[in-house]
């Protein structure tokens, strides 16, 4: 304030406190933070200039009844952010809180209905994955490290499609099913199956493991495409591709003897590869993922095996 205001245009503090409806020890306390600039009576008692005082006082009122925090209001009353900054920044802490809530609402509904011999275990399953979100980041992780050497950003798309985010607001059969994905990925069984699966027999053999997965990603799209249609494992240009897809990656090529080795070892019916694709179907509904699809070119793989056997 500048020293021309006129003496009529400032307020104590006790009369800006009644115009206002806030009590004169929080106006004392904004006044400590920053928010309000007081100047001093030749007595050094706090004055205000009415207006400006009254309009600041109202702004901070508005914006703490929306839940903002002294530093989001500092921040606008200082020019340093807008209200629509502010109040977007609020909306997505509220999203991500009531997400929060919703997945722990839900884990106590499962754990409550629960019969009482599985209760133990499921508590335990479920406190294990209450921060939904760095599951997720475990389930990216775990696909990471099963696709590697393969550059993460060449499989991005791949995990967008075949991990299934968080669900917003989860049931509990939703919960619990993500809490057991977590756990699946956590065991190292599980991902000795899973590496098995994808990269079949004697994967330190694979010279090109960059073209394998893009060539068999192609095939990926085109079975997907085939059970969408209900086309049953068969044999055909898919599987085909897929096996010349193995051979080229290894410096071989198709033949009889190739096939029956991909199928060494093949851990596409393991129950724990089963169990996760089960979950994941659960979580993401109609959608096929790479699961369903690589358990169809097993199958035709062990039929075609069958027929050249036969």
């Amino acid at each position: 304030m500048t020293d021309d205001i006129q003496a009529s245009a400032l307020v104590s503090i006790g009369e800006l406190a009644r115009s206002t409806g806030l009590a004169v020890r929080t106006i004392r306390f904004y006044c400590d933070e920053g928010i309000l600039e007081p100047r001093r009576s030749p007595g050094g008692h706090r004055m205000f200039d009415a207006d400006s005082a009254t309009d600041r006082l109202l702004l901070v009122r508005r914006l703490r009844a929306l839940g903002l925090g002294l530093g989001s209001i500092t921040d606008v009353l200082h020019g340093e952010r807008s209200i629509d900054e502010v109040i977007a920044a609020e909306s997505a802490r509220l999203d991500s809180e009531f997400r929060s809530l919703a997945w722990r609402r839900a884990s106590v509904l499962a754990v409550e209905t629960a019969a009482p011999t599985e209760r133990i275990e499921r508590l335990a399953l479920l406190a294990a994955a209450q921060d939904s979100g760095a599951v997720h980041d475990c389930l990216v992780r775990f696909w990471q490290r099963i696709l590697a050497p393969i550059p993460r950003c060449n499989v991005d798309s791949w995990v967008c499609w075949n991990v299934p985010e968080p669900p917003a607001d989860p049931s509990v059969d939703e919960v619990v099913a993500y809490a057991e994905l977590a756990a699946l990925v956590a065991d190292p069984e599980t991902s000795a199956a899973v590496r098995q699966q994808l990269w079949r027999q004697r994967p330190e053999l694979i010279r090109d493991r960059q073209g394998l997965y893009v060539d068999v990603g192609d095939v990926m799209v085109d079975v997907v495409a085939l059970m969408s249609a209900g086309v049953r494992p068969r044999g055909g240009s898919e599987l085909d591709r897929f096996v010349k897809a193995h051979a080229s990656a290894r410096g071989e090529r198709d033949s009889p003897r190739f096939r029956k080795r991909l199928l060494i070892g093949a851990t596409d019916t393991d129950h724990r590869i089963d169990r996760y694709w089960a979950l994941t179907e659960q979580l993401l509904g109609a959608r096929i993922t790479v699961g369903p699809a690589h358990n169809w070119l097993y199958e035709a793989l062990a039929q075609s095996t069958d027929s050249a056997g036969a």
